[in-house]
């Protein structure tokens, strides 16, 4: 029952794509000490639950076979050696060099979810001045997450725009080098700023925001849709509702387990 719930978490071909950014098991400079009791996709499998089902590390199931506690060193391990942003940069490798994702244009929006105190973390104004966290992305065409990022709730969108679309990683192609400029990006009105059209101009993107007191939201939404779609599908990583994680690398590194998740699940079987 054990192995069929570790293997429906984390199936092969994933698991096989984990072993590639996967570090080796750290070696104590004295030596000896104990083996580790627990594989590393058993454990891979309770995080994947954690994140999706979210639960505490302490409500792990026992049918996992790693207990909460082992569970949650080796997600700190993975996490400092930043193994979930690496997996997520190859599944889009795989994505890329299949054909799947689709640069004709993309769109930027984000999402603030409320948080315990922390870094990155800040009074959301749309939340009665509660402390939150925001959630910023950009997608392809097909809603895939290409960039992710997070701040404070109380930071403008406009602020993490740059960075934003300098992280979209350079991104494996059927055909020609890599890729990481989209031709057209669009985002809502809050992106409505002259510096950030030139900016995108200049680095060959056309810019598709939305212009305020001239343009109809509705109408922009033909296009931007699909990033309000992938906001959605990260609410099914249930650990991304609200932000328990005091760290915020940790927080980071449940929003790349939900992308990678979610540009997973398109990659042919």
């Amino acid at each position: 029952m054990a192995s069929e719930l570790v293997e429906r978490l984390v199936p092969d071909s994933l698991w096989e794509l984990f072993q590639r950014v996967a570090p080796p098991a750290p070696e104590r400079p004295q030596g000896g000490g104990r083996r580790r009791s627990h594989g590393d996709r058993e454990v891979l499998a309770a995080i994947v639950f954690v994140a999706t089902s979210g639960c505490t590390w302490n409500q792990l199931p026992p049918g996992f076979g790693p207990s909460g506690v082992t569970a949650f060193r080796r997600f700190t391990e993975w996490s400092q050696a930043r193994v979930w942003a690496k997996l997520h940069r190859l599944v889009l490798d795989e994505l890329g060099g299949q054909g799947e994702l689709d640069w004709s244009r993309c769109a930027i929006d984000s999402v603030s979810v409320r948080a315990v105190k922390g870094p990155l973390t800040g009074p959301n104004p749309t939340d009665r001045g509660k402390s939150g966290s925001k959630i910023h992305l950009i997608v392809d065409r097909n809603g895939l997450p290409l960039s992710i990022g997070v701040s404070g709730a109380n930071v403008h969108d406009s602020q993490a725009f740059e960075p934003l679309v300098r992280g979209i990683p350079p991104i494996r192609s059927r055909r020609g080098p890599r890729r990481r400029r989209p031709a057209k990006l669009h985002g809502d009105k809050g992106y409505d700023y002259p510096h950030l059209r030139r900016w995108l101009r200049m680095r060959g993107i056309t810019p598709r925001i939305a212009r305020r007191g001239v343009e109809n939201s509705q109408r922009l939404g033909r296009h931007r849709w699909v990033v309000e779609r992938t906001i959605a599908w990260l609410s099914g990583c249930r650990r991304l509702h609200r932000r328990y994680e005091r760290k915020a690398e940790h927080f980071m590194a449940f929003t790349a387990i939900a992308a990678t998740l979610i540009c997973y699940r398109r990659l042919p079987k």
